[in-house]
């Protein structure tokens, strides 16, 4: 694999990291047709970058099966007006498969979701990430970091066996933690995602950080590149300005320990008459009285 492929690639994450919803029809089935349509809103938005099966896609609640058909949904209605970064994790067979199953569509990247073993090892960590990363040489990895405990010299040991370890979602809530680990594992060697979206963004960016995931964006492509495109500027007051404008949606996806992180996307899309509001459990709709907060907001945006 070349070394310009990967940059290619390195720029696509500096950017707005889309994680699209995955839709569901009345029957529950994943809904194609809406799926597609929504893709397409993102794509026409401006948005290059795109994470299949990611946890605003309700990852962990779809089957094996419907992640496949994710991936091959995407894929088709991307074409080459993005590049794929596909979400894989679970056991290590599985989640090999999946990222093989990305390669052969022709993905550009994996991202590896945090194992959710109950007994994780620093080691073992890297172990698990290496297995991954060794089956796709082709691919650009990027591990997906909750792990407030994992030292930064553990990425650094990953990324000198896998030099198709590109890029880092890091997703621990503590920016002065991710200034500190981005430094002990290699500022310029990865490309450092701010993987807790916009409410994050600015502070993750003044430590390092060149691009952000965003489950907003299924609603406002427009809000979400109007923060980046301040970031990049360096102009924090006005990404600062976008942060006031859309707190009060990402604190209502983040109340109860995050328990309406996808449920508030849906909502807002629901009230746009975008998707059906339905999420699997452990997830839940919103109910009825928080409904019309959600709406407000989204027509708010004027999108």
């Amino acid at each position: 694999m070349s070394s310009v492929t990967f940059e290619t690639r390195r720029a696509a994450l500096a950017d707005v990291v889309a994680i699209p919803v995955t839709p569901f029809a009345e029957d529950g089935s994943v809904d194609r047709d809406t799926h597609r349509a929504l893709l397409r809103r993102l794509l026409d938005g401006g948005i290059t970058t795109l994470t299949p099966n990611g946890n605003t896609g309700e990852f962990y609640a779809l089957t094996p099966d419907e992640r496949r058909l994710v991936t091959e949904w995407t894929v088709e209605e991307a074409g080459d007006r993005a590049t794929l970064l596909v979400g894989v994790g679970h056991d290590l067979p599985t989640a090999t498969a999946s990222a093989r199953h990305a390669r052969d569509l022709g993905a550009g990247m994996v991202m590896v979701h945090q194992p959710v073993h109950p007994y994780v090892s620093a080691a073992g960590w890297v172990d698990y990430h290496r297995a991954i990363a060794e089956s796709v040489p082709e691919l650009g990895v990027v591990p997906y970091l909750r792990n407030a405990q994992l030292p930064g010299a553990r990425l650094a040991e990953l990324a000198d066996h896998c030099p198709n370890v590109i890029g880092v979602k890091y997703a621990v809530p503590d920016a002065a933690r991710f200034a500190a680990f981005a430094r002990d594992a290699g500022l310029d060697r990865f490309v450092w995602v701010a993987g807790l979206a916009e409410p994050y963004a600015p502070s993750y960016f003044s430590a390092g950080a060149t691009g952000f995931t965003s489950g907003l964006v299924n609603v406002a492509p427009a809000v979400s590149r109007n923060m980046i495109e301040a970031l990049r500027s360096g102009d924090y007051p006005a990404a600062m300005k976008v942060w006031e404008q859309i707190r009060r949606f990402e604190e209502l996806r983040a109340a109860h320990g995050n328990a309406n992180n996808v449920t508030v996307v849906k909502e807002a899309l629901a009230a746009l008459g975008l998707c059906r509001r339905d999420v699997r459990p452990p997830s839940r709709p919103l109910p009825e009285d928080e409904r019309a907060e959600v709406a407000a907001i989204a027509a708010g945006w004027s999108i």
